[in-house]
């Protein structure tokens, strides 16, 4: 690194912003290579890395299903390279307002704090996109993704020391400031300017439909559980593929990066709280449509099992992960308000999270004093 923004140096403010450039893609030299210390070639930026590798089948998968919508909403025979194109220029806008936005304030926040800027926020930009509607204005994202950042982040210590996540905390704004651009059967269809969708189409999410049942469900769009689990359907940008959402899944798993367990445990909670549903008659749904509709298998394997904000423990994890797949599928059914309820179970996770590992702990350590009591 230059000298000039090192300690001492003339432009020593800016050593927080140059360290974070100079060390994006190559090994810092800071790195320790003799003694008793863990030596990988893993670190926070190569876990982010991957993270984004993960989620960029469905990232890219959406920006197609963009343009598809677009083009059964006009009447339009589009082939796949003029939908991917029409979805990558919708998308685009968004990612730039969310690195934009979100990466000024990170690192405007370690300059201040004299701190080396934390590449959490590789991940975090990567899924706003994907978790909003297509036609948010940018400016309402632009609002949303800096109280995130700050409010949900920056003002706990950064990177690693947030209670809840990021993302979500975007999506959550959102939702609650801005209801009606984030809701209803128009908000979900990108438009060209003057365009109108054709006689007798609606924009409306197959899960906002399945409210009234799974036949009213049906009746645009053929939702068949294959269609769910291709993703064929109006939704968030990334959220309605399932297929791409596996792929994601296969490469955390496989490097290690995301938990199985969390995973597995959310699926168990929302099958069984569906079922309990079904029998009783509350839904006739059948409980496994729950796993392909909305935003549920996006946010148990990119979102749930975010480091940071779960459960730390291995039995918490089976805990947390349960607790958010049931009340995901239990505010689906109850909430007639709310269609989705992934957002809320995820939030609901995050907060509870600290007290599960507590009570696990408290409970282990208790189980070993008896022992030795005993003993």
């Amino acid at each position: 690194m230059l000298k000039i923004f090192e300690k001492g140096g003339k432009l020593a403010f800016l050593h927080s912003t140059v360290d974070a450039f100079e060390t994006f893609l190559r090994v810092p030299g800071t790195v320790a290579r003799k003694g008793a210390h863990v030596r990988d070639s893993i670190d926070l930026k190569r876990i982010m890395i991957i993270a984004v590798l993960a989620v960029a089948p469905a990232a890219l998968f959406g920006m197609w299903n963009v343009g598809y919508q677009h083009s059964l909403a006009v009447g339009e025979h589009c082939n796949l390279f003029q939908n991917f194109w029409f979805g990558f220029l919708k998308v685009l806008p968004l990612y730039i307002v969310s690195y934009v936005v979100g990466l000024a304030i990170e690192f405007a926040s370690a300059q201040i704090r004299g701190e080396e800027v934390n590449e959490g926020y590789l991940m975090s930009g990567m899924l706003i996109p994907m978790i909003v509607p297509v036609d948010i204005p940018l400016w309402m994202l632009a609002i949303a993704v800096a109280f995130a950042v700050l409010i949900g982040k920056e003002v706990f210590g950064g990177t690693g020391m947030n209670i809840v996540n990021p993302a979500l905390l975007t999506r959550a704004f959102l939702f609650f400031s801005y209801p009606n651009e984030m809701s209803g059967s128009n908000c979900w269809i990108a438009f060209r300017k003057g365009e109108a969708a054709v006689d007798g189409f609606t924009g409306a999410t197959p899960l906002a439909l399945a409210q009234d049942g799974l036949q009213n469900a049906s009746a645009q769009y053929g939702t068949s559980f294959w269609d769910l689990f291709l993703g064929t359907v109006p939704g968030s940008v990334g959220e309605t593929s399932v297929i791409a959402i596996l792929l994601g899944a296969f490469i955390l798993l496989w490097t290690g990066i995301a938990s199985w367990k969390i995973m597995v445990s959310s699926v168990a909670g929302a099958l069984l709280v569906g079922w309990l549903g079904q029998i009783a008659g509350v839904t006739d749904l059948p409980c496994y449509y729950h796993l392909v509709m909305g935003g549920f298998a996006f946010g148990a394997v990119f979102m749930a099992t975010d480091p940071v904000t779960a459960a730390q423990t291995e039995t918490g994890k089976w805990i947390y992960g349960f607790l958010i797949g049931a009340l995901c599928v239990t505010v689906r059914l109850f909430n007639p308000g709310y269609a989705e309820g992934m957002m809320l179970a995820i939030l609901m996770g995050n907060i509870t999270a600290p007290l599960i590992d507590h009570c696990v702990v408290s409970v282990k350590i208790s189980r070993r004093a008896k022992r030795i009591n005993i003993a």
